[in-house]
């Protein structure tokens, strides 16, 4: 996986949906170690924040739209999957709409306008996992989609390091929220960001809000 973006293990975590212990876990294990520092300050990136979503999913039981059962994927076909993720070529610069899609088997695609692309041609499955959407776990945690975790905030894995940011600017969205639990109000932060919006600051906010109810959830 390329090295675009890089998080901490809170990080990663919060933004992925993914519990820190289990991360951790798939660290010690070698199902996945951070891609960009894997020592030291482990550090995360966006590939494997998706990574994370992948193998999560592929773990749990699950249901197909027939209510036949489908059992957990095998640590092999894991690995499978991730070799594949892999060999994608991920957007790196863009924040158009795309996105991966799974398969139970373990299969990644990323999309194309009208569905799912593999190298032979267009398709669209059923209980198919959505990597970019937003993501849920039986921990409680619920991760942001990963490309418009709200309709004017970005992520985009070639800028700032990764980071949620307003759209059309290099306003980090925690910063934003900084201000904000330091007391400033909204209309403070914008005197400090005229060229920002009441709406663009409070989906700032309300994204960090998420990700830091994400991080307690997992201490409760």
């Amino acid at each position: 996986m390329s090295n675009h973006g890089a998080y901490t293990a809170e990080r990663a975590s919060a933004l992925s949906g993914v519990p820190k212990s289990t991360i951790h876990w798939w660290d010690r294990r070698g199902v996945l170690e951070p891609s960009v520092s894997p020592k030291t300050l482990k550090l995360w990136s966006f590939e494997d924040l998706v990574a994370l979503r992948v193998i999560y999913w592929l773990r749990q039981k699950k249901t197909s739209q027939l209510g036949h059962e489908i059992p957990s994927t095998s640590l092999s076909t894991i690995q499978t999957a991730l070799a594949e993720l892999r060999a994608l070529k991920l957007p790196v610069q863009t924040d158009e709409g795309w996105s991966i899609f799974v398969t139970p088997d373990g299969h990644t695609y990323i999309n194309a306008p009208e569905g799912p692309r593999t190298p032979d041609g267009q398709f669209r499955l059923p209980n198919l996992l959505d990597a970019i959407a937003p993501f849920s776990t039986a921990e409680g945690p619920k991760g942001p989609d990963l490309v418009r975790p709200r309709p004017q905030l970005r992520i985009v894995p070639g800028r700032l390091s990764g980071s949620p940011h307003i759209e059309d600017t290099r306003v980090e969205t925690r910063a934003v929220a900084a201000l904000a639990r330091d007391g400033a109000s909204n209309h403070r932060i914008l005197t400090l960001y005229p060229f920002l919006t009441m709406e663009k600051i409070g989906q700032a906010v309300d994204l960090e809000d998420q990700l830091a109810d994400n991080l307690t959830r997992q201490v409760a």
